[in-house]
């Protein structure tokens, strides 16, 4: 089913094709609300609340986006409106701004080319053969690592490296510009490698003691 033949069925009320939508959705909406605020009660009351503003908004939804960023949009703001921290209530763009000027600790330089970019970009993590030897460890150092990441770099590669969305798609989801994305990711993935690196060196070390 394409995007449009959904978005038909969805207008039409059309109970099986958004009970569809829910369960494919609703797993990585969860993962993604969690994050910003302070339980998992709470975080399904974000989702509930985001699915029943998709229901009331679909007949306003234009097409500018895909349908998932448009989603996710309204998962981030609940989100956001549900934060209990006073950090969690500054816009998203205000925030990513404020972390990717911020200083920071420099990264090896020789992971990126001079343009900014990767030199030997990092896959997804369920696509590395390396990490799934040890998937379960590996993936709890991963998340660990993601969760004292800054709130914005947590989501940046939450939403690229973990649930699979492009960089359009991420960018138009958080409201930040697209340099701002590329820094936060860059930053994000640099510090989770680093903390991958060290899981591995710990646990190539326990294995030769």
């Amino acid at each position: 089913m394409d995007e449009g033949q959904l978005l038909e069925r969805l207008r039409a009320r059309d109970e099986s094709a958004f009970a569809e939508l829910v369960r494919s959705w609703s797993p990585s909406m969860l993962r993604l609300a969690r994050m910003y605020v302070s339980n998992q009660a709470a975080a399904e009351e974000v989702v509930q609340e985001a699915w029943l503003g998709v229901l009331q908004g679909i007949d306003r939804f234009e097409g500018r986006s895909s349908l998932k960023t448009w989603v996710y949009r309204i998962l981030v703001n609940r989100a956001i409106t549900k934060g209990t921290r006073e950090a969690r209530s500054i816009p998203f763009a205000a925030l990513a701004a404020g972390e990717a000027s911020a200083d920071e600790p420099a990264v090896d330089p020789d992971r990126f080319t001079r343009e900014g970019g990767w030199a030997s970009p990092p896959r997804r993590w369920q696509d590395q053969p390396e990490l799934a030897l040890r998937s379960a460890e590996t993936l709890d150092a991963a998340r660990e690592a993601i969760a004292r990441l800054p709130e914005m770099q947590k989501a940046v590669i939450t939403m690229r490296d973990l649930e699979g969305f492009d960089a359009e798609d991420t960018r138009n989801a958080l409201e930040i510009s697209e340099s701002n994305q590329r820094v936060l990711l860059h930053r994000a993935r640099a510090k989770v490698r680093a903390a991958l690196e060290e899981h591995f060196g710990e646990a190539d070390e326990a294995v030769h003691t």
